[in-house]
């Protein structure tokens, strides 16, 4: 699933693309119901967490969400007939995209967004992002931090990479529960997610190594360039010792246990 980067790399192009053109709107597919849409102004994008909204003049609001397998393509027009299961499709002046597979793609009211955003943690790529809301629901909790970062009740868009690096780069064992963490500890963790997904945003990836630390890792050509994020059983880039990972609530996760202690 992709994480909150993506989706406001998403919301970026697609603002940049379409805002103030009057869009054709369809869905070749048919299980979307785009005529009312068809011809309308494009106002503006946004992204909450990994939720993608599309806003248009009359007040209309689509709301997508890509799951693990949807896709938004980005074409030139004029647009190529659709190939495929396409669900929805917009064409402004000068490009189009198609969305294919996503879990969500439905028309929002105010009031379904109000309930979307009440519903979700803070999310760091947002200006108006208290990390306050998330630190009071983890600091009272004894649920490992490790599982409350993925939760987006708890913090909007972050997934399993940025959840592994981020406490690695803090030094924090994922499985410290909520009540054991500090304000301060936490604050840090926060900023530096706030650094690390606004590079994600402008670079289209993750990357979470400090420079410092980037000394390549022989014999591992395709491996990630991560600290710990899928190499368990590989030796940590900081103490050499070996990486551990295992299941959290359905997610792989890892760890290092000598840089991240109990």
């Amino acid at each position: 699933m992709p994480e909150g980067h993506t989706i406001h790399r998403l919301a970026r192009l697609h603002h940049r693309r379409y805002r103030g053109q009057q869009l054709a709107v369809s869905s070749p597919q048919g299980r979307f119901v785009a005529e009312r849409l068809d011809g309308q102004y494009f106002t503006r994008a946004e992204a909450w967490g990994k939720h993608l909204l599309h806003h248009y003049d009359s007040g209309d609001m689509v709301h997508i969400h890509l799951g693990l397998y949807g896709k938004f393509s980005d074409v030139k027009a004029p647009m190529p007939p659709p190939v495929g299961q396409v669900r929805l499709r917009i064409e402004g002046d000068d490009h189009g995209g198609d969305l294919r597979g996503p879990t969500a793609c439905e028309m929002f009211t105010p009031e379904d967004l109000d309930a979307l955003v009440a519903r979700l943690g803070p999310d760091p790529l947002r200006k108006d992002a208290d990390p306050d809301k998330a630190f009071a629901r983890i600091h009272k909790s004894r649920r490992p931090l490790g599982a409350m970062l993925m939760d987006q009740k708890v913090i909007a868009g972050i997934g399993n990479v940025y959840r592994a690096e981020v406490l690695f780069r803090a030094n924090v064992h994922p499985m410290r529960p909520g009540t054991a963490v500090d304000h301060r500890v936490w604050q840090k963790m926060w900023d530096d997610t706030v650094e690390l997904m606004d590079v994600g945003v402008r670079r289209g990836k993750i990357i979470t190594i400090r420079s410092e630390d980037d000394h390549g890792t022989p014999g591992m050509r395709g491996r990630p360039r991560s600290y710990v994020y899928r190499r368990g059983g590989e030796p940590c880039r900081i103490c050499g010792n070996t990486i551990l990972g295992e299941v959290m609530e359905g997610r792989n996760l890892f760890w290092c246990p000598s840089c991240q202690p109990d």
